[in-house]
């Protein structure tokens, strides 16, 4: 297994300035303003740039806001341990593959780290000591979660699970928290809450790379994401066991709470509104009225001059993670259903998944797209699923929207499938089935194939073939501003 290049999230930072661009921004306000510039560079900037943010508006100069980490492929295979030379085909598959075949290691206890150069217990807690920002103008207050990572443990001593969940800063020692249903960590929760008891946490911020890339990718229930994290490194998480909860706290994070979450019906707060992944306000009290759990804080630790991690979601035109892993995991996922000839699977947002293959019999490109509605790496929150032939670039939307308008007959080649699984921050959910908490949707595959029964009469391409372009943009690179990467 090749090494990684860093050991915790401040060492990534430096060697991912040595592999892309970034930029650092001193003076900007928490209130609207980094978030802003932020979407604005995701949305504009291709490749975009790692921002970090100091000496921010009413804060002391060192506590930091980092944004954009993963938002260009090449950090993303550093993250990994990667070659940053690949594409992002090779790079989706390479990373799908990694966590395939990585074999998990349990955590390994310390004693200490520098996470606990300070220390905040009882009333001394004081989550606004921290550069928490309203990401969007319309946030009904401040979140500093977002890039966190929330570890809770199964009540029956099964397992510790690890989850990434928006967090919003009602006081200086309250968090509103904000799970999707089926949601891990909501589950792990409800079975404290069913016997009336609140549910022990501990929430990180700024934590190693690939602890924060297994707490938000979907692991099979029961298994504990640390251990992969732990496989992913190649060596044990070191943690230190939390003395208000037991709970292990990773040691290289930057900062940590520990706290509990009562039962809503003994405590909760309204939530939000916050900006979600598909572009709007959506889920928390908007819509249902629903008070939302909350975290009791009982103890911060953090180091000095600590880096709060910005993940906020940002509309579908804006880049926050760039090479998804969850598209090599539905790639691997396919293969695994017996999908033959897979050539690249590829995530636009979770609404938009790009599955290409090489045809090989009729109804072939129908197996593939309906088999992708139903594994679980892409079965919730998707709208559109397409199908596309091997001469398409699935990473690349200009290609798929091609041929989507060139190689589907509206009428013969698309499929809708109804009773889907979504989720609350869906816009499109009808009142009345929120309502009901009947968080479904529909589907639409396309097949942007030629059509396979006379696929050898389909009009052949005009376009450049992608080895003389590579060539001319190559050897005229000097010349013609063309992107890197």
């Amino acid at each position: 297994m090749e090494q990684l290049a860093y050991h915790d999230l401040r060492s990534f930072v430096e060697a991912a300035k040595k592999v892309s661009d970034w930029k650092q921004i001193d003076g900007a306000d928490w209130d609207g303003e980094i978030g802003a510039l932020v979407e604005s560079t995701a949305e504009l900037v291709p490749q975009p740039p790692m921002l970090i943010f100091d000496k921010i508006k009413g804060y002391p100069a060192g506590h930091r806001v980092l944004s954009l980490p993963y938002a260009a492929y090449k950090r993303v295979a550093l993250s990994f341990g990667l070659s940053t030379e690949m594409s992002k085909l090779e790079l989706v598959r390479a990373i799908a593959r990694k966590i395939k075949s990585t074999k998990p290691i349990p955590p390994r206890e310390v004693k200490t780290s520098p996470l606990m150069e300070n220390v905040m217990e009882g009333d001394r807690v004081d989550l606004l000591k921290f550069p928490a920002l309203r990401f969007h103008e319309q946030d009904g207050g401040r979140y500093i979660g977002t890039g966190d990572c929330l570890i809770n443990a199964d009540i029956e001593g099964g397992f510790i699970n690890m989850g990434t969940y928006r967090m919003q800063l009602h006081e200086k020692n309250l968090l509103g928290l904000w799970m999707s249903p089926g949601q891990h960590g909501r589950l792990v929760c409800m079975k404290y809450w069913e016997q009336g008891k609140s549910c022990p946490v501990v929430v990180t911020f700024g934590q190693h790379p690939m602890v924060f890339a297994l707490s938000h990718t979907k692991i099979a229930w029961g298994q504990s994401e640390i251990d992969h994290a732990g496989g992913l490194i190649g060596a044990p998480v070191d943690i230190i066991r939390g003395p208000h909860t037991g709970l292990p706290i990773p040691a290289s994070s930057e900062i940590a709470l520990e706290g509990e979450v009562p039962p809503p019906k003994m405590e909760s707060r309204a939530e939000g509104p916050f900006g979600e992944w598909p572009g709007y306000y959506s889920g928390g009290t908007i819509g249902t009225g629903e008070q939302q759990p909350v975290i009791k804080v009982k103890a911060i630790y953090h180091r000095n001059d600590p880096i709060l991690e910005d993940e906020a979601p940002l509309w579908p035109g804006a880049v926050k993670i760039d090479a998804n892993p969850t598209a090599g995991i539905l790639w691997d996922q396919l293969e695994s259903a017996g999908i033959q000839d897979i050539v690249g699977v590829y995530n636009h947002t979770s609404y938009l998944c790009v599955v290409a293959i090489k045809q090989r019999y009729a109804g072939h490109a129908k197996q593939a797209g309906l088999a992708a509605l139903a594994c679980s790496s892409s079965a919730r929150n998707g709208r559109y699923v397409v199908v596309v032939d091997e001469d398409i670039d699935p990473s690349n939307i200009k290609e798929v929207m091609w041929a989507m308008m060139t190689r589907v007959d509206p009428a013969t080649n698309i499929d809708l499938i109804d009773g889907c699984w979504s989720t609350p921050l869906d816009p499109r959910m009808p009142p009345s089935k929120r309502e009901n908490r009947d968080h479904t949707n529909s589907r639409a595959v396309f097949y942007a194939v030629r059509p396979f029964e006379w696929r050898d009469k389909f009009p052949k391409v005009s376009r450049t073939s992608r080895e003389l372009r590579e060539a001319v943009v190559k050897k005229f690179s000097g010349i013609v501003p063309f992107p890197k990467g």
